[in-house]
């Protein structure tokens, strides 16, 4: 017997003067009063009007590999950036974090300063212009208001136009979201209730030193480390199943490489660590691996018989998350 379809109600919800429906998070209810959730509601039609997906959106920025891991792995960071053209009267500092409150996708704190989300969804293909639409309108914003999504134009800056191509990008990693505040101490009610729930979810994590963009993180069971690469896949993938095959892979005793994932164009492989494996355990093997790395990347002999198979199970567990 057929499904009886569900009557649709009518849109009642808040509107825009214009017509057009606001844009807001995915699982949010749909600003149309539809009841449905946005991405299931009027987030489909966005996504389908949106510019076409850009696979690197942080290529030409410093240090790519370490924007793809703020964005997809890291919980709690900041960076301070750099503006091209300084910044303006009345902003002393912007600052890009991980998340913030809300999921807001910036916030103008009482100061002046300029807080840039990272981690929220985008309404169009091109999340390097999204994130430069919201900046923008950051740093116009009256102090202490946060910013609400919207669709950036097609044709609007992006970040590589807006932040100084000579300017550092060093995350600092925390511990919690105490920065979220200006005093996390004394913070009380629904303040302290939510860094407290912010905090509980947040998985420990450390950046290594030694080597460019590997994340060492801790979960209940085993630890991992998990290194965003800007190799080009099909050479990296080569340069892995040599290892691979060559039992030199790992990063010493009871760690393994298990596979890797594609973020916004990028590769990052991982590794299983044992439980007891700390950030500063492994920052020497990181360095020895990424000498061998080196050498296997060099060599342009087809693979053997033994290194393709090595291939092919790290292509099978391969995912993609943007």
């Amino acid at each position: 017997m057929a499904k009886k379809r569900r009557p649709q109600t009518k849109a009642t919800g808040p509107q825009a003067a214009n017509g057009e429906i606001p844009v807001v998070g995915a699982r949010e209810p749909c600003p149309c009063g539809s009841g449905r959730r946005y991405k299931a509601c009027h987030g489909r039609e966005a996504a389908h009007a949106a510019t076409e997906l850009v696979q690197r959106p942080f290529e030409g920025l410093p240090n790519e590999c370490d924007w793809v891991a703020l964005r997809e792995l890291v919980p709690a960071a900041t960076v301070e950036l750099p503006l091209a053209e300084g910044l303006p009267e009345g902003v002393p500092s912007v600052t890009l974090a991980t998340v913030l409150p809300m999921a807001w996708p910036a916030l103008r704190r009482d100061s002046g300063a300029v807080l840039l989300g990272l981690q929220n969804d985008t309404p169009s293909g091109d999340i390097s212009r999204d994130l430069a639409d919201t900046l923008r309108r950051a740093l116009t914003a009256d102090p202490g208001t946060p910013v609400a999504a919207e669709r950036a134009p097609g044709d609007g800056p992006r970040l590589q136009d807006l932040l100084d191509p000579k300017g550092t990008f060093s995350p600092t990693l925390h511990e919690g979201f105490e920065f979220w505040v200006d005093d996390a101490a004394n913070a009380t009610g629904e303040v302290a209730a939510s860094l407290e729930r912010a905090n509980a979810a947040a998985i420990p994590t450390a950046r290594l030193t030694a080597v460019e963009a590997a994340y060492w993180c801790e979960t209940p069971e085993k630890n991992h480390l998990r290194w965003v690469m800007s190799h080009p896949e099909e050479k990296l993938l080569d340069a892995l199943a040599r290892l691979h095959a060559a039992g030199a892979s790992s990063l010493g005793d009871n760690t393994r490489l298990v596979g890797s994932f594609r973020a916004h164009g990028l590769t990052v492989p991982v590794w299983d660590l044992p439980r007891g494996m700390s950030a500063e355990d492994t920052e020497k093997p990181a360095v020895d691996l990424a000498e061998r790395l080196a050498e296997a990347l060099a060599s342009d002999a087809p693979l053997t018989p033994e290194q393709r198979r090595a291939r092919g199970g790290l292509t099978n567990r391969q995912v993609t998350l943007s």
